[in-house]
């Protein structure tokens, strides 16, 4: 390999790609505006609108979304049979995954890649992602489906599909928040692999169905589903300072805190925080966030490591009674729209994703014939 050229494990630090929808620099915005501003003064419904048509939706915007949105909110019957036929054990980002997959059979659009269409694609995967979600957890608890409403936000309607009962405007409200800071980060690993199979011209739902595999790893999305076992692993506020500290001891990994791009904390986590402590005071779950509060206290100071948005959101979705497996498809439904979003970036300016690796294996050497080897 030659001097000039740089290895970067992970691709660490390299810049991959020029994007105009979000930037963690000081700070985590979309398109311009400051994640914090767009929590407060807007809803998923808009900021989903922001990241798929490039501005916030003025009223008639918004209600011409909302419209072809909850049209869309509707799952083909074959796909409701293949989530009975499922084996019981079925993992719910492995069948949302399949879910992706087969809804490409049923949209018409699939194999057309021009940006209007690939923009309908998203509008309509943005609606049958939840819906996906919720009814694979009810017909896997043997409850039949609840067919969506047009009077709901998407974060609402997302809840009573799951529960089959109207949420409560507390958990609209936090659930609505999770899915605005959940919605797009860059060029993180499920975007960066979405953007990628874009790179060869392949259709929207084959960038979503790879960017979900992406996510699924551990590594990436999965961390909210950790967050509990490791609090209820800490005990209590009694017990948590030394069992975090024997945990350093035996150098077990933190799921929830770090992040490759924040060093000083997630902005999102310390967002996030306040909603879910609102919710555990509701749900009486006080006892996790005293828990997380130590915790939180010890690794930053032993270890300057801090919170990253799974950590706070891990809580919330426990607080709210929700069933971990889900946890991780909550975050799917949340960043489709950033990742249809990079999918039509990446469309508009397409060049093959291709880097080159750097060969670690024997030096060249001939071909010995079989019966010398």
């Amino acid at each position: 390999m030659s001097t000039t050229e740089i290895y970067s494990p992970g691709l660490e630090g390299v810049i991959a790609g020029e994007t105009a929808i979000s930037t963690v620099a000081e700070g985590l915005s979309y398109r311009g505006y400051p994640v914090a501003e767009l929590v407060e003064h807007a809803t998923y419904d808009e900021v989903a609108h922001l990241l798929l048509h490039g501005e916030l939706p003025n009223q008639r915007q918004l209600t011409d979304f909302h419209k072809r949105v909850a049209v869309a909110r509707r799952l083909p019957d074959p796909l409701h049979e293949l989530f009975k036929a499922l084996p019981k054990w079925t993992p719910p980002m492995d069948a949302l995954r399949t879910a992706v997959s087969i809804l490409a059979h049923y949209d018409q659009d699939t194999p057309d890649l021009s940006p209007d269409a690939n923009l309908r694609k998203a509008e309509r995967l943005l609606a049958q992602i939840p819906v996906a979600v919720a009814d694979h957890a009810r017909i896997s608890n043997g409850l039949q489906p609840v067919a969506a409403r047009p009077d709901l936000s998407h974060a609402a309607n997302f809840l009573y599909m799951l529960r089959g009962t109207e949420p409560t405007p507390i958990e609209t409200r936090v659930m609505d928040v999770s899915l605005i800071l959940y919605a797009e980060h860059e060029f993180n690993a499920s975007t960066f692999t979405a953007r990628v199979v874009c790179s060869t011209e392949s259709d929207l739902h084959s960038c979503i169905v790879a960017a979900i595999g992406a996510l699924k790893g551990r590594l990436h999305g999965g961390a909210n589903e950790k967050v509990m076992e490791l609090l209820q692993a800490a005990g209590a506020p009694e017990t948590a300072e030394k069992w975090i500290r024997d945990a350093l001891v035996r150098k077990e990994k933190i799921m929830g805190f770090g992040h490759r791009i924040y060093k000083t904390g997630d902005v999102r986590a310390g967002i996030l925080t306040s909603f879910t402590q609102q919710m555990a005071k509701v749900a009486g779950t006080q006892k996790w966030e005293e828990t997380a509060e130590i915790i939180e206290r010890v690794l930053a100071e032993e270890k300057n490591l801090y919170p990253n948005l799974d950590w706070p959101a891990g809580r919330l979705y426990h607080a709210m009674g929700l069933e971990t497996p889900i946890y991780t498809p909550i975050f799917v439904m949340a960043r489709v729209a950033g990742w249809s979003a990079h999918v039509l970036e990446q469309q508009q300016h397409n060049r093959l994703i291709r880097p080159r690796g750097r060969y670690t294996g024997p030096a060249r050497r001939p071909v010995k014939p079989l019966a010398e080897r």
